[in-house]
């Protein structure tokens, strides 16, 4: 079978994502930094004791199912847009210009990366959850099905998307401040650590704007009792809303992606790296 360019990116961003992962579990700075996540979340759950409102569902249960969203949101649009500008940084995207399906081949590298450890900590999130502190599993095939697609689909909203973001952000330290704030922002207001209903109306409707909101609500609906949803802003849990706000988001993604990592790609240029390096070297030299 003749191997198409695409075929070839493909199998190259495979091995290239494999790299990076086998890297990064080597790496305990930032293996620690989400484990961390875990274990404040599981610190938290054990500290709660009420109920959701209106319901026999321990509060507990509610955050860690958001939290579970929230990782996911967080790894596809804190880690990457901050990953993708420290490389930049760094010369990659230069290099990729030299490089016949470089751009495609990073991106499906940096998605296999963020999927497996976006998927990783999520299922020790729960499965710690269960074991320490009786946190909620998916009961029945349906809810591990359910699990299954609001995961995948939830990804696929939020990898390259921030993709598309960190092909435009500025240099690393600025990044994190430019991402950090709005993402906390929608983590108070998509219904992850509370139950949404007791937030107003408009930020209700602000936060049903985002992915986070229907991940969150997506996974609650794998993981806590049918009863729950009575919590829900809807009275439901709106799966095949989740399902079409999800995919949206995923198809707005792919568009922005590709063409702005080209884009990015093209602005760099051997004196721009340079003068990088040297601004970099200078603050270093200032701060020491």
């Amino acid at each position: 079978m003749r191997k198409t360019p695409m075929t070839n990116g493909v199998r190259a961003g495979l091995q290239r994502g494999g790299i990076e992962l086998r890297h990064l579990l080597r790496n305990g700075k930032e293996m620690s930094g989400h484990l961390t996540n875990v274990v404040v979340a599981l610190l938290v759950a054990a500290y709660i004791s009420d109920d959701v409102p209106g319901t026999r569902t321990p509060m507990s249960d509610l955050m860690l199912a958001g939290f579970a969203a929230y990782l996911l949101f967080q790894v596809g649009l804190i880690n990457l847009p901050q990953m993708l500008v420290a490389e930049r940084e760094e010369g990659a995207l230069l290099r990729l210009r030299a490089t016949p399906g470089g751009i495609p081949a990073y991106l499906v590298a940096k998605c296999v990366l963020i999927v497996v450890v976006a998927v990783g900590t999520v299922a020790l999130l729960l499965a710690a959850g269960a074991l320490l502190v009786d946190g909620p599993l998916p009961h029945g095939p349906g809810a591990w099905l359910t699990l299954l697609w609001v995961t995948t689909l939830g990804l696929l909203a939020v990898v390259p998307l921030g993709a598309a973001v960190g092909a435009v952000l500025p240099n690393p330290r600025e990044a994190l401040a430019l991402v950090m704030l709005p993402t906390m922002v929608l983590l108070f207001i998509s219904g992850t650590v509370f139950p949404i209903t007791s937030l107003p109306v408009p930020v209700q409707q602000v936060a049903a704007v985002f992915p986070l909101k229907w991940m969150a609500q997506g996974l609650r609906s794998a993981l806590l009792p049918d009863a729950a949803r009575t919590a829900e802003a809807a009275g439901s849990w709106e799966l095949p809303m989740v399902a079409l706000v999800l995919a949206a988001w995923a198809v707005l993604g792919f568009l922005l992606a590709v063409p702005l990592l080209r884009r990015a790609a093209r602005r760099e240029s051997g004196s721009r790296l340079s003068e990088r390096h040297r601004k970099a070297a200078q603050s270093g030299a200032l701060a020491g």
